[in-house]
């Protein structure tokens, strides 16, 4: 089947569009070593590059330090509050005890701490409908890693769909977490630019 076939299947069904939908017409599609995500129902596809990975996996490496592989994601989709908002976090921890829904997923009430590295594509996500989304989830602690600014940028305590803190922390220097629920500091040293 097309996409285009599927596409008039969905019309002719009459069915509501819901991230389920999209997710199993879009991964049917999806070229290998591209990460795709739902933001406020758009579909956005981008290739991991080395840069964005170093650091994603710097970041999850830091975390294992304290918290066991089980409750430590990467790229695993997890819906967000908002219009059709299916995002698959570079770095996600989820509470102790959390446990998937009936459809196999993590609930966005479970997860303490996402981490986003930036890609140039879809940056504006990042910094924009994403961060909205996590603090309407009430996550407490979003790190923004962005290589091509060179700085760490930490939100936390949210409230109303923002969050009321940022902090922010050029590479090389370390992202002081102690005073969060996470209790303890990510170190930039060896993050990549650009």
């Amino acid at each position: 089947m097309t996409v285009l076939e599927d596409r008039i299947e969905m019309a002719d069904d009459n069915r509501e569009l819901t991230l389920d939908t999209l997710f199993e017409s879009v991964e049917r599609t999806t070229p290998e070593g591209y990460k795709v995500e739902i933001v406020e129902g758009a579909i956005f596809m981008s290739p991991q590059r080395d840069t964005r990975w170093e650091i994603i996996a710097d970041i999850y490496e830091q975390l294992r330090t304290k918290y066991p592989r089980k409750r430590v994601k990467s790229d695993v989709r997890i819906d967000y509050p908002g219009h059709l908002n299916g995002f698959a976090t570079d770095v996600t921890l989820v509470a102790e005890g959390a446990t998937k829904d009936s459809k196999g997923l993590w609930n966005c009430q479970d997860v303490e701490f996402v981490a986003e590295v930036i890609s140039k594509g879809t940056a504006a996500n990042d910094y924009g409908p994403k961060k909205t989304a996590y603090a309407n989830a009430e996550v407490p602690v979003y790190l923004v890693a962005d290589p091509y600014q060179g700085k760490c940028h930490l939100f936390t305590q949210p409230k109303d769909g923002d969050y009321v803190t940022e902090t922010t922390v050029a590479f090389g220097g370390e992202v002081d977490m102690t005073t969060t629920l996470l209790g303890l500091t990510v170190k930039t040293d060896d993050f990549p630019r650009g």
